[in-house]
């Protein structure tokens, strides 16, 4: 069952950095659940880790800091695949 919420809180992450960042993101659902499990792992274990919570504890910085993880990964990807599109 955690499994399952993981693989939902990722999902949600994503859409929120897709709805929050500017522009098109040409993708599909599991490139988005993927894009916002990666920057969940990031952006939430380093709010975590600064905010001196812990890691796996669920409180308000981990899931501002999973959103703006998300946000960062994103943007590493597109521009990476407009990278590659272009060559």
């Amino acid at each position: 069952m955690s499994l399952l919420l993981f693989l939902a809180f990722g999902l949600v992450v994503g859409l929120v950095a897709r709805a929050l960042l500017p522009g098109e993101q040409p993708m599909g659902l599991l490139t988005t659940m993927g894009l916002g499990i990666a920057g969940s792992f990031t952006g939430g274990f380093l709010a975590s880790i600064l905010a001196g919570h812990r890691v796996l504890d669920f409180h308000t910085t981990g899931l501002i800091g999973s959103v703006l993880g998300a946000i960062v990964v994103l943007a590493v990807f597109g521009a990476v695949s407009r990278r590659g599109a272009r060559a």
